[in-house]
C-alpha cells in the first residue's frame, strides 16, 4: 500500500470521517493485506473495542422448494424432486422448543419461494411459534421473500410487514442481496428481484420499524468495483434509515451450483473483503464473519481484520452446506467463547437486537 493512501485513510478513520469509493477500490486492489487489516482493526477498535458478539440461535430452513432457480443456489428444488421438502408446523415447533431448551434467544428462518403455500401459511407459522415460544425472537424472511408475499397477498410491502409483525416477526436476516449490479444478477440470479427492488423493499421494512442485516455474496463473477458499488448502495440506505444492524459478506460456495467460471473465495480475499467492509461502512456498527461459509479458522483470524461478530450457534444450516461448505453444522456456546478468547478478544453473548446478555 502506498504510504499516502494508508496515511490518508488512517487520518479519516481517526477523525471519524468517510472514505470514498475510489479509496475503497484502492484498498481492494492493494497487495498489502496486513496494512489493510491494520486499518480495519483500528476502525473496529474505535467502534467496539475488544468485544466480539455472538448469540445462541437456531436456523430453520422451512422449505427448499422455490419458484426461482438461481444458478448460484444449490439449496433450491423444484416440486416433485426427491429431496424437496417443506417442514410441517409440528416439525418447526419441535425445533423451536429444542432451541429454547438449549438456551437460544433467536430463531433464524428463511426458505425458498414456495410455489403453492398461501400467504396465510407464513402468518400462521409465525403466530404458532411466537405463541408456543414467546421468549424466542423470530428473525425471518429476506426482502426477496417479503416481496413474494406481497405479490401472493396482493398487498403493499408496508401492509405485509405489519401483518408479519402482528404475527410475531421481530427482525430480518438480510439475505437475498447477492450483488446489486444488474449485469451480474442477470448471470447468477436472473429470476430474483433486482438489486434496486431489494433496496426499495428493505427501506420500507426499516420505515415500518423492523431492523435487518445486510449481506453481500462475493467470490463468483463480480468484480472488485461491483463489491464497492454494492456497499455504496447499502451505506446510502443506512444513511437514510439507520435500520441495518450488521453487514455480512457471504463467501460464495461453488460446489453443486451452476455458475460457469465462478472462482470461489480464498482466505486472503475473504479477510480483505471483511476488512474493507469495516473501513468503508462507517455507519454500520457491526461486521459479521459468518463462520458457516468462511470456516472457523478464517472467521477467527477475521477478528484481527475488523470483525466484531461471529453470528451464533446455528445448529442446522442447509443453504451454505448444500453448496459445499465444510464447516460444522453447529457450534456450542462454549466453543464460540473459546475461539474468541484464543484471538485475545472478549466474548459477549447478545440477543438479536444486540442487547448484551453476558460478557465472559
Amino acid at each position: 500500500m502506498t504510504k499516502n493512501l494508508y496515511d490518508n485513510i488512517r487520518d479519516i478513520i481517526e477523525g471519524g470521517g468517510r472514505i470514498s469509493d475510489e479509496q475503497a477500490l484502492a484498498l481492494f486492489e492493494d497487495d498489502d493485506l496486513l496494512a489493510v487489516g491494520e486499518l480495519a482493526a483500528l476502525a473496529n477498535r474505535r467502534k467496539n473495542g475488544d468485544r466480539v458478539y455472538f448469540n445462541v440461535n437456531r436456523h430453520i430452513n422451512y422449505t427448499n422448494l422455490c419458484v426461482n432457480r438461481c444458478t448460484f443456489c444449490a439449496f433450491c428444488r423444484e416440486e416433485g424432486e426427491d429431496d424437496g421438502y417443506t417442514l410441517s408446523l409440528d416439525d418447526m415447533l419441535a425445533r423451536a422448543a429444542e432451541a429454547r431448551a438449549a438456551g437460544a434467544t433467536e430463531i433464524h428462518m428463511v426458505g425458498g419461494l414456495h410455489p403453492e403455500l398461501p400467504y396465510g401459511f407464513y402468518l400462521d407459522m409465525l403466530a404458532a411459534i411466537h405463541t408456543a415460544e414467546p421468549t424466542l425472537h423470530i428473525k425471518a424472511f429476506t426482502a426477496v421473500e417479503i416481496d413474494y408475499f406481497a405479490r401472493l397477498a396482493g398487498k403493499s410491502i408496508v401492509q405485509v410487514v405489519e401483518d408479519l409483525k402482528e404475527a410475531g416477526l421481530g427482525s430480518l436476516p438480510g439475505g437475498g442481496a447477492e450483488i446489486f449490479r444488474q449485469e451480474v444478477r442477470d448471470r447468477i440470479c436472473p429470476e430474483k428481484i433486482s438489486g434496486e427492488r431489494w433496496l426499495e423493499v428493505t427501506e420500507q421494512i426499516h420505515q415500518a420499524g423492523l431492523k435487518s442485516n445486510a449481506t453481500m455474496l462475493f467470490g463468483h463473477l463480480e468484480t472488485l468495483a461491483d463489491r464497492v458499488d454494492h456497499m455504496s448502495r447499502l451505506r446510502a440506505l443506512q444513511d437514510r434509515t439507520g435500520g441495518f444492524q450488521a453487514f455480512i459478506p457471504l463467501a460464495f460456495q461453488p460446489d453443486n451450483t451452476r455458475v460457469p467460471g465462478a472462482r470461489g473465495v480464498g482466505g486472503v480475499d475473504a479477510l480483505k473483503t471483511l476488512a474493507v467492509s469495516r473501513i468503508y461502512l462507517d455507519n454500520f456498527q457491526h461486521i459479521k464473519a459468518y463462520w458457516v461459509m468462511l470456516g472457523l479458522k478464517i472467521a477467527q483470524v477475521a477478528l484481527a481484520f475488523g470483525v466484531n461478530d461471529l453470528d451464533g450457534t446455528v445448529v442446522e444450516e442447509k443453504i451454505g452446506h448444500d453448496a459445499g461448505a465444510d464447516s460444522p453444522q453447529a457450534m456450542q456456546k462454549e466453543q464460540l467463547c473459546a475461539l474468541i478468547r484464543k484471538a485475545h478478544r472478549v466474548p459477549v453473548e447478545r440477543d438479536t437486537l444486540y442487547r448484551e446478555i453476558s460478557a465472559a
